[in-house]
Parts: structure tokens; C-alpha cells; sequence
């Protein structure tokens, strides 16, 4: 399959290649891709897994306010920690 870039992105891509130790930008590309391909697959498995944990009921939702709840509080712990 041949990708039209244009010549600025080429030159990234060579560019990058060349720096990375990836050989040409062929390689680097198909890299990145086959790694796309294998992060989106593990998220889709981690999504299919936290879904079937709800739906069974090993695992509550919760409100998504209380959730913003949590975070702030562990985000404010976390920073007055750091200033002790």
C-alpha cells in the first residue's frame, strides 16, 4: 500500500527514522502502525473486561460528579504532601 506524504512530513518521517535507528521511514511507519494496532486491540480487550465487570456487578458505576469528587481530593492531598 502506497501512502502519499508530503514532502515536509517525508522529511520528518526520514528524519525520525534515521535518529530512532528505525533504518528508513518504511519501516518507522509500519512500526507505529503495527503498534497502533496492538495498543488499540489492549483497549479494546480493558474496555470489553470493565464493561463485563458492570454488567455483572463486581463493579459499581459511580456518579460522575463523585468521581471528580475523589480526584480533586486525592489532587489536593497529593499537592499539600509535596509542600511538607
Amino acid at each position: 500500500m502506497e501512502i502519499p506524504f508530503t514532502p515536509e512530513v517525508e522529511k520528518k518521517l526520514n528524519d525520525l527514522a534515521a535518529q530512532s535507528g528505525h533504518g528508513n521511514a518504511d519501516e518507522l511507519v509500519q512500526n507505529v502502525v503495527e503498534g497502533y494496532f496492538d495498543e488499540l486491540a489492549q483497549t479494546r480487550d480493558l474496555l470489553n473486561s470493565r464493561y463485563d465487570d458492570l454488567k455483572s456487578g463486581r463493579v459499581k458505576p459511580i456518579d460522575g460528579e463523585e468521581a471528580f469528587a475523589r480526584l480533586m481530593t486525592k489532587t489536593e492531598a497529593q499537592r499539600n504532601r509535596s509542600h511538607e
